[in-house]
């Protein structure tokens, strides 16, 4: 047994006692008998191996006893081991990290989509004082509560939450199901009182489908369905189930067409990516199959009875932000030629994570893996840190692109990512209005708004209602700069420094004149995209998110021209029987 297992099995007072006893891991090294070499070559670089890991700890706990007994101030040996895993785990890959105990709460939720507290979402309120309620989850203890978007909870539990963080609010919002939680709550309806309310605490589940509906076509019928799928969280393939049934339900058992959307989806559990496949594929397909170092992590995963909907056309949505599960799902139909990919190269991300207890309650996740598409794939990007702005794969040399067949045998490429078989371009809003959406301001309008007006499924955002909120921002700060400004700033301070600053004042003040950012110009300029998330929060208010994604649908391009290539038969046949996909 190697020096490093041995450290591992030692009690807590074992431990203390090598702070305590110089040259006691050094002893502990020396006392391992070292097997002769054999013929074996694996065994040779097993045995040197383990001698490496027995020297590297002892120079690792060397460095720790000396730090701790001689440094001229008080020292965190609790500290010192969380910053010295992370800083190991750093230099592996950006997925590897360990998770100490308070945070394993926060990591659960992101797997299981579960939690015990109130059920809402909350923010700092625009002039960053307070804590708001930004939106109530549907049939949640909060919801119930009547408590709105808007709503400022000024205590929880008697502590005041002035001035506090999100973070802080929401450790105290949070707690154990069964108990209650005592909020202080001045309405968003009426900002001159205040409410007391007594909300149990329960065992919160996100919904990993928020919506499903359908696409029209040309004439205004709904023929294509229509699932958003937001996260592979626990029992989130019987939420799309549930979803494909109610869909195919309402069409009489003839639905012309699927779209599951799975952009802006980051992954999640390997196990429900499979789940979801097998809904539209033949029973004991193989749709991954993983590759570790160690053999116990080799596995190859199969869809287990019979599927839902084998014949329903079907188109799957991904962008720059698709990632892991959400790559298995698009990888392995577009390799069984089950469905057209459309939109742009996903994330990349095509290593597989374990957790692994490492004692004081906490875990390591770590990668174990590679996962492989059912042509042989690996959807990792080759570069873990260099990548576009957006986090899209950067350039991928032709050396390091290989070619693979589909079943049908249509060509397709590793290289990063899942390339899709119809690209579109991303949609951005432009910077002002990112910077308009992370002030605040329009979900204080949208608050505002929604206790005055309830509006209907189709509500857009009309001149006299976008006039209300231009006059509502006449006395609010932007802190926004232009490139272009920015760019000019710096022709300013290289003219200064090589002379030309005099020659040139003029020119660069006319110009700095015609560039300045002027908020009513910019509210003019971006007005169509500020009319769209203006009514998106809106619909939030009165129809949570549901409400939100359903408005913003209507307007969706994407599954506009997914919906057109599930009606055009002959089309879709092409695409899944004999396109390849680019390369690049």
């Amino acid at each position: 047994m190697s020096a490093y297992r041995h450290i591992l099995l030692l009690s807590l007072p074992a431990v203390a006692s090598l702070l305590i006893s110089a040259g006691s891991v050094s002893a502990a090294v020396k006392k391992q008998a070292v097997p002769r070499p054999t013929a074996d070559s694996s065994v040779i670089v097993s045995q040197r191996r383990d001698l490496e890991i027995g020297r590297s700890m002892e120079t690792f706990f060397n460095i720790f006893r000396e730090v701790n007994l001689y440094y001229v101030d008080t020292t965190s040996p609790a500290r010192m081991v969380k910053e010295a895993g992370s800083a190991m785990l750093e230099s592996l890959d950006p997925y590897t990290e360990y998770l100490p105990a308070e945070e394993m709460a926060d990591f659960e939720t992101l797997t299981t989509g579960k939690y015990a507290g109130l059920g809402a979402l909350i923010r700092k309120s625009s002039d960053g004082q307070w804590i708001e309620v930004a939106e109530p989850y549907r049939g949640t203890p909060s919801d119930r509560a009547g408590l709105k978007a808007g709503d400022r909870i000024l205590s929880v539990d008697g502590i005041d939450l002035q001035g506090r963080e999100v973070a802080f609010a929401s450790d105290r919002m949070r707690g154990k199901a069964g108990t209650t939680a005592i909020l202080v709550v001045r309405p968003v309806a009426d900002t001159t009182a205040t409410k007391t309310l007594h909300i149990k605490r329960e065992r919160i589940s996100v919904p990993a489908v928020p919506y499903y509906g359908w696409v029209k076509d040309t004439g205004g019928m709904d023929s294509v369905g229509y699932i958003r799928l937001n996260s592979f969280t626990e029992n989130c393939a019987a939420e799309v189930r549930a979803a494909l049934t109610a869909l195919r339900h309402q069409s009489g058992g003839a639905l012309k067409g699927l779209i599951l959307d799975l952009r802006d989806n980051t992954g999640g559990i390997l196990g429900e990516a499979v789940k979801i496949v097998g809904l539209f594929v033949p029973r004991n397909t193989v749709v991954v199959t993983t590759r570790g170092r160690v053999q116990e992590m080799n596995g190859t995963y199969r869809t287990v009875g019979e599927p839902l909907a084998p014949e329903v056309p079907l188109a799957v949505l991904i962008n720059h932000s698709s990632a892991s599960a959400s790559e298995i799902v698009a990888g392995s139909l577009q390799d069984l030629d089950r469905a057209v990919i459309i939109g742009q190269r996903s994330f990349g991300k095509g290593l597989v994570q374990s957790t692994r207890p490492v004692g004081e309650n906490g875990y390591i996740k770590l990668t174990t893996a590679k996962y492989y598409t059912p042509s042989g794939r690996c959807i990792q990007a080759m570069d873990y840190s260099h990548r576009n702005e957006d986090g899209s794969v950067g350039a991928v040399p032709d050396s390091l692109i290989r070619s693979y067949r589909t079943a049908g045998g249509r060509t397709v490429y590793d290289g990063g990512g899942i390339m899709p078989d119809i690209k579109t371009d991303a949609e951005y809003f432009g910077k002002f209005t990112v910077i308009l959406l992370g002030s605040g301001y329009i979900d204080d309008f949208a608050n505002r708004y929604a206790v005055e007006h309830e509006p209907t499924r189709d509500f857009a955002v009309d001149d006299s209602t976008y006039a209300e909120f231009c006059a509502f921002m006449t006395d609010k700060p932007i802190a926004f700069e232009s490139g272009t400004e920015r760019l000019l700033e710096q022709l300013r301070k290289v003219a200064e420094r090589e002379k030309y600053s005099e020659r040139i004042a003029g020119e660069l003040e006319a110009i700095a004149v015609k560039i300045k950012d002027d908020k009513t110009a910019e509210l003019k300029a971006f007005a169509p995209e500020i009319r769209q998330v203006l009514a998106d929060a809106v619909m939030t208010r009165w129809y949570y998110d549901a409400g939100r994604l359903e408005s913003m649908l209507r307007r969706d391009k994407t599954a506009r021209q997914a919906a057109d290539i599930l009606l055009d038969k002959g089309e879709y046949t092409r695409i899944v029987a004999t396109q390849d996909t680019d390369k690049k």
